[in-house]
Parts: C-alpha cells; structure tokens; sequence
C-alpha cells in the first residue's frame, strides 16, 4: 500500500510539473504571437509615414529641394517596406538593420525638412498646409508608439526566455529570439509653438 502513494504522489507532481510547463509554453507562444502582432503594426505605421511623408513632398508647400530630400528619403523607406514585405522574417525577427537606417534617415529629414520657420509658413496658410502638418505629427507619433509596443513585446520574450525552466525545456523550440528595435523616431516640431510667459 505504501508503494501505491509514492507512485500515485509521483504521478501527481508529473501531473504538476507538466502543467505548469505547458502553462509556460502557451505563454510564451502567446508573447511570440504579441510580437509578431505588434511588428506588423509597426511596418504598417511606418509605411503610413512614408506615405504622408510622400504626399507632403508632392503637396508644393515645402521647397522644391526640401521636397525632393523628403520624397527621396520616403521612397527610400516604401521600398525598403516592400522588400521585407517578401521576406517571411519579418514577422518575427521585425525590422532589420538596413531598415531602421533607412526609417531613422527618414526621420532626420522631415526635422531637417520641418524647421520652425517653414512650420510657421506653413501654419500661416491655408487650412490644407495646416492638415498636412498635423498629418505628418499623428503619423510620427504612431511609429514612436508602435515601436515603444513592439520593443516592449520583445521585451516580455527576452524575459520570459530567460527564465532556466524554459531555457533548460527549450519550451521556445527553434524559434528565434526576436531582438528590440532602436532607430530614431523623434517627432518633428510641426505643433504650434507655445508662447514663453
């Protein structure tokens, strides 16, 4: 009788520890899913500013040197959206390093592009220049959320990895360890400036 519980108290921790193992994988596909999700969102916000960057260098409110910077630079981050588009890492490795360049090149031209006197200019016109800024922060300002989204996601895996129950189980199997994204998505100064008191 006493070898009767010792094997059903050892069936009962099998039972426990494979429980909580799974728990632990469905987590962490769970967070590899979120990761994915939100590098999606980031390329697809990404290639939003792209395109309002497109539509401001095509709007004739900015300098035709200005415009052609911009339009280049834009382009330059379309096409690169396009060929990881094609790629099937994407969806989990995120944005590569030629990428983010491209993306932080972007965006050291819209603030070269935007200074504070063509934004002046530009808020002293007409109501369509107006939109086009406030087209161009809200697109700015999503990129810099959905990347803060994505590196935090990122950030759940590295910390679930980590953890030497599912490293020494390999409960990620081959899946590769996503990596956080840097680039710089500073947000142009196009808002109205606020008088000093």
């Amino acid at each position: 009788m006493q070898t009767l519980g010792w094997i059903a108290l050892a069936v009962a921790i099998m039972a426990v520890v494979a429980w909580y193992l799974s728990y632990n994988a469905a987590r962490l596909d769970r967070l590899h899913a979120k990761v994915e999700g939100s590098v999606s969102a980031l390329d697809a916000q990404l290639v939003r500013r792209a395109e309002v960057s497109v539509e401001l260098a095509n709007s004739g409110l900015i300098d035709p040197a200005s415009a052609l910077l911009l339009a280049e630079a834009a382009s330059e981050s379309l096409d690169t959206s396009d060929a990881a588009a094609v790629r099937v890492e994407v969806s989990e490795q995120g944005v590569d390093a030629h990428r983010a360049k491209v993306e932080t090149d972007l965006t050291h031209t819209l603030i070269a592009v935007l200074t504070p006197e063509v934004v002046e200019t530009m808020r002293a016109r007409d109501g369509y220049a107006v939109e086009q800024l406030d087209r161009v922060q809200a697109a700015c300002q999503r990129v810099q959320l959905a990347r803060r989204f994505y590196n935090d996601a990122v950030a759940d895996v590295q910390n679930m990895r980590a953890q030497p129950l599912v490293r020494v189980f390999r409960l990620a199997g081959h899946t590769d360890l996503p990596q956080v994204l840097d680039f710089d998505d500073t947000v142009p100064q196009v808002a109205v400036p606020v008088p000093e008191a």
